[in-house]
């Protein structure tokens, strides 16, 4: 799994704490923590959610981070 870290980004830019963000979006704020550090990989409905929340496209919120996987050796 590998970060979201256009969440966070966009979260800090917005001012929003990871509780705050789950309150707009219904997520729990352990699972923003998770998805945010790469532990959990959401789903296409959680990122739904948080792109709503934050008010940005799901380009803008995923970016590269899904399609940058690195390959195991």
């Amino acid at each position: 799994h590998s970060p979201m870290t256009n969440l966070r980004a966009i979260r800090d830019n917005q001012g929003l704490s990871q509780r705050q963000l789950a309150e707009r979006s219904g997520v729990h704020h352990i699972s923003l923590a998770r998805i945010e550090t790469g532990v959990l990989d959401p789903r296409l409905s959680t990122l739904r959610k948080l792109a709503k929340a934050l008010n940005v496209s799901m380009s803008t919120l995923v970016g590269n981070a899904h399609l940058t996987k690195q390959r195991r050796k």
